[in-house]
C-alpha cells in the first residue's frame, strides 16, 4: 500500500472537536480559507479540514481538502503553541495558484500568532 503524504499528521476526527473549535476558538478569515483555533486541554497542533458544498461538487471538495492538508503539512514545522487548527475551504481556493494558497495560510497563521 502506498504511503499517505499526510501520514503522521495528527488530525481532528470527531465532530465534537470541530464544534468546540467553531464555538470557543479564535477565527481568522482569509480570501481562500478560514482558520479556527481551539486552545485548551489536549490541543497539540492537530489539524481538521472542512470543505462544504459551497466549494463545489464532491471531487472539488476533496481537492480543496487535499490542498489545505498539504499547505498545513508544509508549514507545521514552523508553528508552535498548544492549539488545534481547523481549516475551512472557501470557493476561491480552487481557482487560486499554489503560492497564493501557501501565502494565505501563512498570513492567517501569523495573524493568529502561531509562528515561532
Amino acid at each position: 500500500m502506498p504511503e499517505r503524504p499526510d501520514q503522521g499528521l495528527a488530525r481532528h476526527q470527531r465532530s465534537s472537536q470541530f464544534r468546540e473549535a467553531y464555538e470557543t476558538g479564535d477565527k481568522h478569515v482569509g480570501r481562500l480559507m478560514v482558520v479556527y483555533l481551539r486552545r485548551g486541554e489536549g490541543a497539540s497542533l492537530r489539524l481538521g479540514v472542512v470543505a462544504s458544498r459551497k466549494v463545489g461538487h464532491a471531487v472539488a471538495r476533496a481537492r480543496a481538502r487535499r490542498l489545505l492538508r498539504e499547505a498545513y503539512r508544509r508549514e507545521r514545522h514552523r508553528l508552535h503553541g498548544e492549539v488545534d487548527v481547523v481549516l475551512v475551504a472557501r470557493a476561491a481556493l480552487l481557482e487560486a495558484e499554489w503560492p497564493a494558497v501557501l501565502g494565505d495560510l501563512e498570513a492567517l497563521l501569523k495573524r493568529a500568532g502561531l509562528y515561532e
